[in-house]
Formats: structure tokens, sequence, C-alpha cells
């Protein structure tokens, strides 16, 4: 018969106090780095983060510095460390890969930048998995003429200099002698296609959306800008559900069937909230409207879920709404002999 165990054996080993302080301290000191590899921060900033005392923190940036860590003080007492080598850890371009390699496999417009930078990640990834990484990426038939505006665009706002454009509007009219300072470029949740938003100089002086593919005779002026602290991109697109935001937008209430409710409440959908659950599922979406009043990006949303989804308010869009509805059934809803004689 073996001898019996000691109960102490089976004692959960609990840190000492001060082993746990220790403990805390170091997983503290690795999201410190995290943190401040990632953003300039103040220690007043870090403090309210990691919820001790300013002093404690400026403890902790003097033990990163004995740790050989460059940490750089700029002013108004902001901190940060460089990254050196790669800039990425590997949970970091693994999800960068993924979301580029979504944006090339969905719309080719800027193909040739997609294809290159998702090289360039691979390559900062161990060779067990690089091969599988660059076989899922293929030609997919790329526009050049847009890639090489991508490369003007991106020259405009590197460098600071004014671009000249043309642009074709939506209903083909050319509107020439844009001059625009790039402030972002945004691809569209609803069609991956990148925009360019910036402030057009000649027209209205405002802050505008402009989709690269209709920009066209590109230019860069000898002309200079500097960005404006005040443009919050964050603010700017807060209401859109693509790119058009900026401006004005409206609430618009839906109501789903109850067959569709357990997927409108899985979420994911921006500026959406929850108003009323009673078997059908009632929420309120808000969106940015274009110059016709109507939240052009969020009506192909509202019409995919086809009978399942009721728009309730505000009348103009439930009338827009039941509109395409209506067009849609008088195209197609029509009696075998006649959908006959109209293709005879």
């Amino acid at each position: 018969m073996s001898s019996p165990v000691p109960a102490t054996s089976f004692q959960s080993r609990k840190p000492t106090p001060r082993q746990a302080k220790t403990w805390d301290k170091s997983r503290r000191l690795t999201r410190l780095l995290d943190e401040l590899q990632a953003r300039r921060c103040t220690t007043a900033d870090l403090a309210q983060r990691f919820d001790v005392g300013q002093r404690s923190i400026q403890r902790d940036i003097e033990a990163l510095r004995g740790m050989g860590h460059d940490v750089v003080e700029h002013s108004g007492k902001e901190y940060s460390i460089p990254r050196h080598g790669t800039l990425l850890r590997p949970a970091e371009a693994l999800a960068a890969y993924a979301a580029i390699r979504l944006a090339h496999h969905h719309s080719p417009a800027l193909n040739s930048q997609y294809r290159s930078a998702l090289h360039s990640i691979s390559m900062t990834l161990p060779e067990r998995i690089r091969h599988t990484l660059n076989a899922s990426v293929m030609d997919n038939g790329a526009t050049p003429f847009v890639a090489r505006q991508m490369e003007l665009v991106a020259a405009a706002w590197m460098e600071g200099q004014v671009l000249n454009f043309d642009y074709r509007r939506p209903n083909g009219e050319l509107q020439g002698g844009n001059e625009l300072c790039v402030y972002f470029i945004e691809i569209s949740r609803s069609n991956l296609a990148p925009y360019v938003i910036g402030l057009e100089r000649r027209r209205r002086g405002q802050v505008r959306t402009f989709k690269l593919s209709r920009m066209v005779n590109l230019s860069l002026s000898a002309d200079t800008y500097e960005p404006d602290p005040d443009f919050d991109p964050r603010e700017f697109l807060s209401d859109a559900w693509g790119v058009i935001g900026g401006g004005t937008s409206v609430t618009v209430t839906v109501r789903f069937a109850p067959e569709a409710a357990y997927r409108v409440l899985e979420g994911g959908y921006p500026n959406a909230t929850l108003i009323r659950r009673d078997g059908h599922v009632e929420m309120e979406f808000r969106a940015g409207i274009d110059a016709s009043g109507l939240p052009r990006e969020l009506l192909p949303f509202l019409l995919s879920w086809g009978p399942r989804a009721e728009v309730l308010s505000p009348p103009n869009v439930r009338e827009a709404w039941l509109g395409e509805l209506r067009e849609a059934l008088a195209r197609y809803d029509v009696l075998p002999d006649t959908e006959q004689r109209r293709n005879s």
C-alpha cells in the first residue's frame, strides 16, 4: 500500500502578498509597454487606465528605462516608446493580414497595394505559415488606374501637398477644378471601396468625401497645407453607415419579424440601438443622409431583409423603402404567360 500523500500537496499555492504585488507590477509593466508603443500618454492618463497613482506610473516608466526601453518624453509631459524592428506582434500581424485580405478579396480597387502589403506582413511571420498565407492571395483583376490614383493621394497626404483633380459624379457629369487638402482615407464598410476625405478649397471650403475611382486627372499642386488639428475622423464618421458622415443624420426605426430577431440581436451593426423586444425586435439605426435627405448607404441593408423587416419611421425613409419594394414587385411579379410574351 502506498504511503498517504501529504495534505499539503493538495493545498492551493496562493502567492504571498509580496509575490502578488510583484506579479501585479510585472503584468502592469507589460501592458504599460504595449500602451506606450501604441500612443503617446501622460502619467495622468496611464494612472487612470491602470487604476494606480501617478507616482506608481512614474516608477514604472523608470523601471522600463532600466530594462533598456527607449522611453521618450514629449512636450506636455507625454511619454512614448518607439517600436524597433517589426511593427506588429504575431497576433497583430495575423489580424491585419486577415483584414487586408478581406478588402483584397472583395474589392479589387487597390489590388497591387493590398498584395504588396500582404506580402510585407507575411515576411514578418514564421516560414511555416508564410507559404499558406501567400497561397491565399491571387490576382483578382484590379484596375491599375485606381492603384495609380492611390499613389498620388498618398503622396499628397504624406507630403502635405494640395491635390488637384476632376470628379465624375454619379450622373456622369464631370466636375473640374477640385483642390483637396487630404485629411483621411476610409474604406467603406458597405462596398469596401476606398474614399478620400478632405477640405475642398475651391467649391465650398468644407470637408467632403470623394470616391477614389471617380477622381480623374489627378496632379500634385505646388501649394502645401497643414493638417487640421481639430479634424477628428471618429467624429466625422460617427453617423456614417459607409462613408457618408460629417453632416446631418437621421434615425430610422425598423421592426424585425420574429424569425429574424436572433440575427438582429447578434449585433455587429453600427450606430444601432435596441428599443423594444416582444417576439419582434425594434431597432433604431442612425445614418448620415445625402443631398436628397435619404440614408442611401442604409437602404440596401434594410432591403436585404426582404419581408422580415419593416421601416416604421421617418416617413420619407419608409416611403423610399416601400417604393423600392413596389417597383421590384411591379417589374418581376408577373403571370407566366405575361412573362412569355415579354420574352418573345
